[in-house]
């Protein structure tokens, strides 16, 4: 009987260039078809997109009914807007510049409705005397800080905030925004425990604002770890962004959210440099480095290989078994963190659902697409 092919494998692999990003259109399908299934209303979901950073993927969600979008940077705005993307939520303060950049999109883009985040006054006086001068309209979320101390004001702050904010021409305060980087832990028990305060607190506040404001407002909540939590407890917009391609962090980490690996990264063995040791082209322009060495890369058809070193281009592995490997073998490597791994490479090969292979170009990995 024939051995089934691994589903990871390319075609013509002798002709793939290393160091490379993967993609797996059939595993990106069945992510966003796993994401629907764990929450009641699709409206609700508003997908982080910084862990993608691609149109191709943007459309793969669109064609499933997803038309809310979150975003980081100006350049994913954009990036979101050139498929028309009918929401985007600006996930930041924009400050200096960007406050500048931010209104040109929504001048440039006017089938995207473009919202961001504040959290201090005299920003929000900022924005509202640019929405003056360029007769717009801006939605803003307040900024909440729940527990990560990033960014986001004390909740027993916001209310004296929007007292202020409300007053100011030309922009709306629409929601609450809280993001709860802090809730990491891999005991689901525990994120619930951890959540459950942030919850209660986010209700409470929302309903004072809706009394002052005399109107509804949304929340929008969490990430990728405390996604379940929310999506089946609360009715908040819920803003996972690694489910897409998931990566082996979060693999280990939460494995009640059983989404699928759809992203790799290709490699080659370029030399043997000693009895044991193992050198790839896998160096930390290629892979995302922030974590211990231990913790950058796992190669799922080589799982016992060791990693040893990792310089600008080259990743160094022992082995038991230094006659499995010769240069030019193949290795495919699943992230730790796919994040910042994606934003290393210009373009994905993408393994597409008929095997045929075709190039996505990354394109808000720059910081500035024309805006």
């Amino acid at each position: 009987m024939e051995k089934e092919q691994a589903w990871y494998l390319l075609p013509d692999e002798a002709h793939i260039e290393t160091p490379s990003l993967i993609f797996y259109e059939e595993r990106l399908t069945a992510n966003i078809g796993l994401l629907k299934s764990m929450i009641n209303r699709i409206e609700r979901l508003r997908p982080h997109m910084k862990t993608y950073k691609c149109r191709e993927i943007t459309r793969l969600l669109l064609s499933a009914g997803i038309n809310k979008f979150k975003c980081a940077t100006i350049a994913e705005a954009e990036m979101l807007a050139l498929d028309r993307v009918p929401d985007v939520l600006l996930a930041y303060q924009p400050v200096a510049e960007n406050m500048s950049r931010l209104f040109k999109l929504k001048c440039r883009y006017p089938d995207t409705a473009f919202s961001c985040l504040a959290d201090s006054l005299e920003i929000a006086r900022q924005l509202s005397a640019k929405a003056v001068e360029e007769r717009a309209e801006l939605d803003v979320y307040i900024d909440l800080n729940v527990g990560m101390n990033r960014t986001g004001l004390l909740p027993g702050m916001a209310l004296s905030l929007l007292e202020n904010l409300q007053h100011l021409p030309g922009i709306t305060v629409v929601g609450l925004h809280a993001y709860d980087g802090h809730i990491h832990d891999a005991a689901l028990e525990a994120r619930i425990e951890k959540s459950a305060p942030v919850i209660k607190q986010l209700l409470d506040l929302r309903e004072k604002v809706e009394a002052h404001l005399g109107y509804g407002i949304t929340i929008v909540a969490g990430g990728t770890p405390t996604f379940p939590i929310y999506a089946a407890e609360t009715d908040f917009e819920c803003s996972p962004g690694t489910f897409i391609l998931w990566d082996k962090g979060y693999q280990d980490a939460y494995p009640e959210q059983p989404f699928q690996t759809a992203a790799l990264v290709a490699s080659r063995v370029v030399s043997l440099p000693d009895e044991g040791l193992v050198c790839t082209d896998l160096g930390h322009k290629a892979v995302a480095a922030e974590k211990e060495l231990r913790n950058r890369v796992f190669f799922i058809n080589a799982p016992l290989l060791e990693v040893q070193s990792q310089s600008e281009e080259h990743l160094v592995l022992s082995t038991a078994e230094p006659e499995a490997y010769l240069p030019g073998d193949m290795l495919y490597g699943l992230p730790y963190h796919v994040c910042p791994t994606v934003a290393l490479h210009e373009s994905a090969i993408c393994l597409r659902t008929d095997r045929s292979l075709d190039y996505w170009d990354i394109i808000s990995r720059k910081r500035k697409i024309t805006i």
